[in-house]
């Protein structure tokens, strides 16, 4: 088992070079850079002005030596690589927080996003999964049926759309007026007991988690029924049953350990894809995390910032498969990683 970690961590580093690679090469052959950015930015507020259109001009020089956009690709790549790896920099932002470390700008707003996607990871989870058991107990009756159709609606349903009419309809200056309309900050909590506090927090989170959930339990739930279907029509749980064991041993100790594997496949996919789709939900919900960061690198053409962000997903994507890997093994000791020997 350690032996196969090792061999798989030396290939997901490989594969994240190569990401970072492409990456790299992609940016620099897309229209635009930071400095040009800049000009745009700045032209009507430095129209006339010669002295100023002189300390723009070398200030955009000066940015564009320090990006190493005044070499070619292929060195500008090999310049990044060697700072990040010799000196573990990957640069300053220079354009969404100009002149602050990347890194401190990103784990600056990385709690707010793991706190979104952790709860709505465990929410899909803790719901998708009984539901997937329940209709696969019986399947083509009255629960499934309606199940199946309610989550089908959700998962057509796009996410921008979902979160713009919650924030219409439940939100504060909507019809109900429940939740907060936007942010996660509940303001000053000097006055305010702990269950205030923590009912507070709970009203902002509702919203974003619902609407960062539904899609992904709606796909997995289908998923654990098929599993779970698959599993019940076994022999093994026909010898089972025939033993005298109880229904409920049968189903959650044998039956639901083994159909585990396919959600556990999907797991691995869950975690970047969540990420993803908080750039939607953190700019509809005016929430300060790395989705909306994202979104503001690419506008400005940070390229620092970006390469910083493409470096933690692809990182974050190839975690995911590795987890998803080990606990193959957790779920099922049978597993083997070790080719046998003839």
């Amino acid at each position: 088992m350690l032996e196969y970690i090792v061999k798989r961590t030396g290939l997901a580093l490989l594969t994240l070079l190569i990401i970072v690679a492409v990456s790299y090469f992609l940016l620099r052959l897309a229209p635009g850079d930071p400095t040009k950015s800049n000009n745009i930015m700045n032209s009507d507020q430095n129209a006339g002005n010669i002295n100023s259109d002189k300390s723009e001009l070398a200030g955009n020089t000066a940015m564009r030596q320090k990006l190493h956009l005044d070499e070619p690709i292929y060195i500008g790549f090999a310049l990044w690589m060697k700072d990040a790896l010799l000196h573990g920099d990957l640069g300053d932002s220079a354009t969404v927080d100009p002149g602050r470390p990347v890194v401190d700008v990103i784990l600056e707003r990385m709690p707010v996003t793991l706190s979104l996607n952790i709860l709505a990871i465990l929410l899909t989870y803790a719901v998708a999964i009984p539901l997937g058991i329940f209709s696969a107990l019986k399947p083509g009756g009255r629960f499934d049926r309606i199940e199946s159709i309610i989550l089908f609606m959700l998962y057509s349903l796009p996410t921008i759309w979902t979160a713009l009419v919650m924030q219409s309809l439940l939100c504060q200056g909507g019809k109900l007026s429940i939740f907060p309309l936007k942010g996660l900050d509940i303001g000053d909590t000097s006055l305010m007991t702990t269950w205030e506090i923590m009912g507070s927090y709970f009203m902002h989170y509702v919203l974003p988690v619902s609407c960062l959930s539904y899609a992904g339990l709606a796909g997995l739930s289908r998923f654990a029924r098929t599993g779970m279907i698959e599993e019940i029509r076994q022999d093994y749980i026909r010898t089972a049953r025939a033993k005298g064991l109880s229904e409920f041993y049968v189903i959650f100790k044998h039956a639901l350990r083994n159909s585990l594997i396919t959600q556990i496949t999907l797991f691995a996919g869950l975690l970047p894809g969540l990420i993803a789709g908080s750039i939607i939900i953190e700019n509809v919900f005016s929430i300060a995390g790395m989705g909306s960061l994202s979104l503001l690198a690419l506008n400005s053409r940070d390229y620092p910032l970006q390469m910083a962000l493409f470096t933690f997903g692809g990182a974050l994507t190839l975690a995911g498969i590795l987890l998803s890997d080990i606990l193959y093994k957790i779920v099922d000791p049978r597993i083997t990683f070790s080719g046998k020997k003839l």
